[in-house]
């Protein structure tokens, strides 16, 4: 995602909580140490909500979660059970997926995505499938955790390993742990049947 000067969000079929309901919301996204209650207790949680991101009035981001979170004086934000969409300069579909949580701080501009996370590249027809992964936003890395299993799917070949790395400048990806894969060929009849189509056509 490139830098954005101007951004515009509007939020739809949003449930807010506030004020007292907050202080009995006992469940909370925000799984990590804090230092004060109002850290600790988020300032608007959304329930089913979707969040459009504009620039210069041209739609760069879509996002629908069961819940979203927000804290008082910080960039954090917390979702769960998320969806997503991104595009690109000319508005087309960049990039789609779905996790099971994610965490943005768009001050550092980075975000963490963990649960059954699948993302699907449009422009690279490329399927990503993990539990934990990470994308810098600044230097477009999206990075796996060192031990963590990521499963990437182009075309014919499935790659498995550990270790993974991806950027978003140079459109490669790698892996520095143990890779496994597979390269799935069609039969003699499915090959003969395009034939066939491609000579009616």
């Amino acid at each position: 995602m490139k830098k954005v000067s101007k951004k515009t969000f509007s939020l739809k079929r949003a449930g807010l909580v506030m004020g007292a309901v907050l202080l009995s919301f006992s469940c909370s996204l925000k799984y990590d140490e804090t230092v004060s209650v109002e850290e600790r207790i988020p300032e608007f949680v959304f329930q089913d909500t979707s969040m459009v991101r504009c620039d210069e009035n041209k739609v760069t981001f879509e996002m629908s979660a069961g819940v979203l979170e927000q804290y008082k004086k910080s960039s954090e934000t917390f979702a769960k059970d998320v969806s997503f969409i991104s595009y690109d300069d000319e508005g087309q579909i960049s990039t789609e997926g779905q996790c099971g949580f994610l965490f943005s701080d768009t001050d550092k501009k980075l975000y963490e995505l963990y649960d059954d996370i699948k993302l699907y590249n449009r422009s690279e027809n490329t399927k990503f499938f993990a539990n934990i992964l990470r994308w810098n936003e600044k230097n477009e890395q999206l990075t796996s955790g060192r031990g963590e299993m990521v499963k990437v799917e182009k075309e014919d070949t499935v790659m498995r390993g550990t270790g993974f790395s991806a950027s978003g400048v140079s459109k490669t990806f790698s892996f520095r742990g143990t890779v496994s894969g597979e390269i799935e060929t069609k039969s003699q009849e499915e090959n003969q049947e395009e034939i066939e189509e491609e000579s009616e056509e």
